[in-house]
């Protein structure tokens, strides 16, 4: 029987998972040896999906067959290379291992122990306390922008409309905006970058615009096809404090972070004020230290 045709057997017989195998087709059919180490038919169960037949099966097997000698091999050949740092790989594992433990305790104490609810007053007190800490690299504005055609016959109304300070002012301002289709750029609700805001303007990229940040009032600009009104409510400069507005996710995080150390210490210490008193824990000499410091008083 060639290598192929005895695959394709144990491939099928995995699919249809007989109950009654031919003896030299049992679960413990050796399918492949690599120094002392076999691969018997009942370690490869797993490998070929239910609903895949044929070919494919077959080619699933082969595949798996052939990684796992050289794989095997690898390993073998590690072992003789690196036998003298055998104590050192036994040592990391066992320190990987246990590092896992503790990571998925202290998970588990996060899990069941940590309120991740933050009020509005405990980010506002952390951003408070902590100002100086979060300054900003570049300017960020609030404001809008309307970009409409230079045919238009009101463009002056839509410009005092547009920097009234009146409610109705501004209902007005946007009727006309939306009866003839302007595009409305509207940031008066959110800080962004500068550079975000002047991407919504026809400008050039090699020049300087921080000049418009000195003006609250209606500025334009213009290019071949569209006129542009826009007006800038609030502006933070580089170098100032960044607005609270948009730390909230990063401190929720810090937040989140000192609260799940909190929670992991307190555990910490419990288990270990626990285990002391019921005698699973001891420090020795610790005692002794602590009456000679008594004694000395």
């Amino acid at each position: 029987m060639n290598w192929r045709t005895y695959i394709s057997i144990c491939a099928v017989l995995l699919l249809t998972a007989c109950q009654e195998l031919p003896a030299y087709l049992a679960g413990d059919t050796t399918l492949a040896r690599a120094g002392k180490t076999a691969l018997r038919l009942r370690d490869v169960e797993s490998v070929v999906p239910r609903g895949v037949t044929g070919d494919d099966s077959v080619a699933l097997v082969e595949t798996y067959v052939d990684r796992w000698v050289r794989k095997q091999l690898k390993l073998q050949e590690a072992e003789v290379l690196f036998s003298s740092s055998e104590d050192d790989i036994a040592k990391m594992v066992e320190e990987y291992r246990q590092a896992l433990l503790i990571r998925k305790l202290e998970q588990h104490y996060v899990d069941t122990g940590i309120d991740t609810t933050f009020t509005a007053s405990e980010i506002a007190e952390y951003y408070n306390a902590h100002k100086t800490d979060f300054r900003l690299d570049w300017p960020v504005v609030k404001g809008r922008i309307v970009r409409f055609g230079e045919d238009f016959r009101q463009a002056r109304r839509l410009k005092e409309l547009m920097g009234s300070s009146s409610a109705t002012d501004q209902r007005d301002f946007d009727d006309i905006c939306f009866k003839n289709d302007f595009t409305v750029s509207d940031f008066r609700e959110q800080w962004v970058d500068f550079t975000e805001f002047l991407s919504y303007l026809p400008t050039v990229r090699s020049q300087n615009y921080d000049r418009i940040l000195s003006s609250s009032a209606v500025q334009e600009m213009r290019d071949d096809r569209s006129h542009y009104y826009f007006k800038i409510d609030a502006v933070r400069r580089e170098g100032e404090t960044v607005p609270l507005e948009r730390l909230q996710s990063t401190i929720r995080r810090i937040l989140f972070n000192q609260r799940r150390g909190e929670v992991i210490r307190r555990h910490e210490e419990e288990l270990y004020m626990r285990s002391v008193e019921n005698g699973e824990a001891k420090i020795y000499g610790r005692e002794k230290s602590a009456g000679q410091d008594t004694n000395n008083d």
